[in-house]
């Protein structure tokens, strides 16, 4: 294997392992918003 083949793997390992890194710190950012069902009776305890 030669040497520019062996630096394209070491940089698309690492843009991986950044781009997942950044992914991340991005979706720790944003909101989760529980989606609202109007059928919550099928969910609740009988009373």
């Amino acid at each position: 294997m030669e040497t520019w083949q062996k630096i394209a793997i070491v940089v698309a390992v690492f843009g991986v392992v950044i781009g997942n890194l950044a992914l991340l710190k991005h979706a720790a950012k944003m909101d989760f918003k529980k989606p609202q069902n109007d059928d919550d009776s099928d969910q609740k305890s009988p009373d």
